[in-house]
């Protein structure tokens, strides 16, 4: 089965795009939105998962609010010391995998190396 392809965005944001810049240049993403603020009907834990996802992964527009909207209120749980049951926890694992946030979805991915970049600046 083929991988499906990385989001521009995701591409710049990760590193992939430097790695194999031939395959991501005419590479466009379809225009969007940045993410945004928080849903409001999302609690006190659910808005800081979604501050954390905003952090965690850059790369995700308004079009992924759909998403994110589950996945905060399901982390929201967690961080609130919820027991959520093995229903929801594989529906969120599947979510996070969709917005590319999995450990496995990672290891697809080269992350460039920010040290040089440090370097350049404080040397």
């Amino acid at each position: 089965m083929v991988n499906p392809r990385t989001p521009a965005a995701k591409a710049e944001a990760t590193g992939a795009a430097i790695k194999n810049p031939g395959r991501h240049a005419a590479r466009k993403d379809p225009p969007g939105r940045p993410l945004g603020e928080p849903a409001t009907f999302l609690d006190e834990f659910g808005r800081q998962a979604w501050e954390g996802f905003k952090r965690e992964l850059p790369w995700l527009m308004e079009s992924d609010r759909a998403v994110l909207e589950v996945c905060a209120q399901v982390r929201g749980l967690l961080l609130s010391g919820e027991d959520v049951g093995v229903t929801k926890l594989s529906m969120y694992q599947s979510m996070l995998s969709k917005l590319g946030a999995t450990p496995a979805d990672r290891t697809r991915i080269s992350a460039p190396d920010d040290s040089d970049e440090d370097d350049a600046f404080f040397n």
